[in-house]
C-alpha cells in the first residue's frame, strides 16, 4: 500500500470505532474463547458472546493473574493438563519485556503469531511511518537515522523461546523487512546487537559523527535515552574526535564484532571530521548543538509525554531549531493509540485510540482519591471528554481485561474514536499518597528555583514512601549536575539555606492528598537527599543486569523495591 492508502485505511477505522471494537472483541473470542485462562469464566456460555456478557463474567485482571500461565509457556508447556492452549490458540513466537520499572525484574509479555493481530500491528506501524513521511518527505541525500536502540539482554527461556524488548524484535525476526529496517540507520547491525549499553551508545554517536551529512533524524524510544546519549556526547566529544582522527574506535569499545563493524564504517582516519567536531563542541554553549553537528537533521523523535516530560526542556535546548516529534502510544501488550499530530509539544500531545488493535475498556478514575471509582468499566462509546480513566485491554496476545495501569484523559474525538492524553501511571495501592504527576509538577517548580538560587541543574530524581517509620514519610532522591559545587566549604551554609527554601516549594506542590495527610499529622516531614554523581546510572545498570531492556528503560519516579531504596540511601551525600 502507498502511504496515502495506509492513512486512509486508518481513518476508516476511526469513522465507526464502536463497530470496529465489537468486531475486534468478536474476533479475539472466536479464536481464543476456549483457552485455559478463559474457560472457568466462559464455560456454559454459547458463542458468539456479546460484549456485555464478556464484561460481566470475565473479571478484570492484572499481570499476576497470568504469571503461572506465562511461567509454564516460558518452560515450553503450551497446554494445560486438559490439552487446552493456555492463553492463545496461535503459535507462541517469543516474549517481550515490559517497559515498566517498578520491579527489579521485567515482566514477560507473550507474543503469539496471530494473523489478525499481526495485521493490525502492521497497520499501526505503517501508519506511524506514513504520518512521519507526510510531515518530512524522504530525501535521496540525507536519508539515515541516528537511532539509540539497544537489542541486548536477549535471553532464551527454559522452553527455548527468545525474550527481548519489543523494539528489538525486527532485528531478530526472520521477517524480510529486518534488513530494510536496519538500512535506514547509520549504525551497523553489530552496534544494535551489542551487550554493553555505554559502548553501544558511544558507537552510535561515532557512526553518526562520521556520516553527519546523511543524518535526517535522531530517534530513541524514550526521551530519557536521548538525554543520556547527549550527556555522553557532552562528556566524551574529545575522545570521539580522536577516534575520527585515528579511524579507530576508543579502546574502551571492547566488543570485537561491534568494534570491527565500526572500523569499517569509519573507513580510515578522517582528520577533517575530527577538526569539525572539535570546533563545534569547543563552543561555550551547547544550545542547538544537534543542528550544528548534524545540519541536515530535520527532527528528533521519542516519547516526551508522561514521566518523560521532565526531559523535554533539556532536549529542546540540545535540539535548538530542529523539530522535536512525539511518538505513538504503543505498549508491549498491544498498540494502544496513534499520534496523528507528531509536531505538538508534550503538553499538547494526544493520541487517537486504534479501535482494531484491541478491545478497550475504561475505568473511571477519581482524581481526589487517586484511585478508580469502582470496577465498572465504560466502553469506548461511553467516554466523556475531560474525564480521567484507567485503560483496560483485551488483546490478540492472550491478555483478557488486563488493567494496564495507565491513566489517560479524554480530550476529544477524532471522528468517533477517542483522543486521549497520557496522564500518569496509576498508584499501586492506597499507601501511595502522591502520583507521578504530582511529583513531576512539584519537581518542575523545584528545578526552576534551584537554578535561580544556586545555578544548579537537576539530572534525575525519584521518590519512595517510607511506611516503616513512626509516621509515613516521603523520601525524594535527587542527582544534581556538579553537586560538589553545592558542598564547597565557602558556599556550604548558603547552599543549605537555598536548598531548604527549594525543598519547601517542592513539598508545597505535592498534591492534595499529601497536603491533607500532612495537616492531619499522618505524614512526617519531607526528606530530600542529594545523591552522588552516577547514582541513577547505577539504577539503569542494575535494571539491565536483571533483564530490563535498555531501549525501553524508564527511570522510576516512584520506587517500590527496597533494594533500590537502600542503594539510593547509600548514595546520599547530603540529606535534609
Amino acid at each position: 500500500m502507498t502511504d496515502d492508502q495506509v492513512i486512509d485505511m486508518l481513518e476508516d477505522t476511526f469513522l465507526d470505532a464502536t463497530r470496529c471494537q465489537l468486531e475486534t472483541l468478536s474476533t479475539i473470542l472466536e479464536r481464543n474463547g476456549g483457552v485455559s485462562y478463559l474457560q472457568p469464566y466462559l464455560r456454559g456460555y454459547s458463542a458468539p458472546l456479546d460484549a456485555a456478557t464478556f464484561r460481566s463474567v470475565v473479571p478484570l485482571s492484572c499481570y499476576d493473574d497470568y504469571a503461572n500461565h506465562i511461567s509454564k509457556l516460558a518452560d515450553g508447556v503450551l497446554e494445560d493438563d486438559h490439552g487446552q492452549p493456555r492463553l492463545s490458540v496461535d503459535p507462541l513466537l517469543c516474549f517481550f519485556y515490559s517497559s515498566g520499572t517498578s520491579s527489579m525484574k521485567p515482566k514477560l509479555i507473550p507474543c503469539f503469531d496471530s494473523k489478525p493481530g499481526r495485521a493490525v500491528s502492521s497497520l499501526a506501524h505503517q501508519g506511524s511511518a506514513a504520518i512521519l513521511k507526510r510531515s518530512f518527505p524522504p530525501r535521496s541525500s540525507a536519508n539515515k537515522v541516528l537511532g539509540f536502540l539497544y537489542a541486548g539482554n536477549v535471553t532464551h527461556t527454559k522452553g527455548g523461546f527468545m525474550a527481548m524488548a519489543a523494539t528489538a524484535f525486527p532485528l531478530y525476526s526472520n521477517n524480510p523487512n529486518a534488513s530494510r529496517f536496519l538500512s535506514g540507520y547509520v549504525s551497523p547491525k553489530e552496534v544494535f546487537l551489542g551487550t554493553d549499553v555505554k559502548q553501544q551508545m558511544y558507537c552510535h554517536l561515532l557512526c553518526g559523527l562520521r556520516h553527519f551529512d546523511l543524518i535526517d533524524g535522531i530517534r530513541a524510544p524514550y526521551a530519557a535515552g536521548l538525554i543520556k546519549a547527549f550527556v555522553l556526547l557532552e562528556t566524551h566529544w574529545k575522545k570521539l574526535s580522536e577516534d575520527l582522527e585515528n579511524g579507530l574506535p576508543s579502546s574502551e569499545v571492547s566488543d570485537p564484532a561491534m568494534r570491527q563493524s565500526v572500523i569499517e564504517i569509519l573507513g580510515g582516519p578522517r582528520p577533517d571530521l575530527s577538526e569539525r567536531v572539535r570546533l563545534i563542541c569547543e563552543e561555550t554553549s551547547w544550545g542547538g548543538i544537534l543542528g550544528k553537528l548534524w545540519p541536515n537533521a530535520r527532527y528528533v523523535k521519542s516519547v516526551t509525554s508522561g514521566s518523560m516530560v521532565q526531559y523535554y526542556p533539556k532536549l529542546k535546548h540540545y535540539a535548538g531549531k530542529i523539530s522535536i516529534l512525539g511518538s505513538d502510544y504503543f505498549a508491549s501488550e498491544c498498540c494502544v493509540a496513534i499520534n496523528l499530530d507528531i509536531v505538538q509539544p508534550p503538553e499538547r500531545t494526544s493520541y487517537v485510540i486504534l479501535p482494531t488493535a484491541a478491545y478497550f475498556e475504561f475505568l473511571p478514575y477519581d482524581v481526589e482519591r487517586s484511585c478508580v471509582k469502582d470496577e465498572q468499566t465504560v466502553e469506548l462509546s461511553g467516554l466523556e471528554v475531560g474525564k480521567l480513566y484507567e485503560l483496560v485491554v483485551t488483546t490478540f496476545r492472550g491478555l483478557y481485561r488486563l488493567r494496564l495501569g495507565d491513566i489517560v484523559k479524554v480530550v476529544g474525538f477524532h471522528h468517533t474514536s477517542p483522543q486521549i492524553e497520557f496522564v500518569m501511571r496509576a498508584p499501586k495501592n492506597s499507601a501511595e499518597i502522591i502520583t507521578e504527576k504530582d511529583l513531576l509538577s512539584s519537581m518542575g517548580s523545584f528545578q526552576l528555583l534551584l537554578r535561580d538560587e544556586l545555578a544548579a541543574e537537576v539530572l534525575e530524581f525519584s521518590s519512595f514512601m517510607d511506611l516503616e517509620s513512626e509516621q509515613k514519610k516521603l523520601k525524594i532522591f535527587i542527582e544534581v549536575k556538579d553537586e560538589s559545587t553545592l558542598l564547597q566549604n565557602d558556599k556550604f551554609t548558603k547552599s543549605i539555606d537555598a536548598l531548604r527554601k527549594c525543598c519547601s516549594v517542592l513539598e508545597d506542590g505535592l498534591g492534595v492528598i499529601y497536603q491533607v495527610m500532612k495537616a492531619r499529622g499522618e505524614v512526617g516531614p519531607l526528606s530530600v537527599s542529594i545523591v552522588k554523581p552516577g547514582t541513577f546510572d547505577g539504577l539503569l545498570d542494575e535494571a539491565i543486569k536483571n533483564g530490563a531492556p535498555a531501549s525501553q528503560y524508564k527511570p522510576p519516579k516512584i520506587v517500590r523495591n527496597c533494594k533500590l531504596v537502600d542503594y539510593l540511601e547509600s548514595s546520599a551525600v547530603l540529606s535534609l
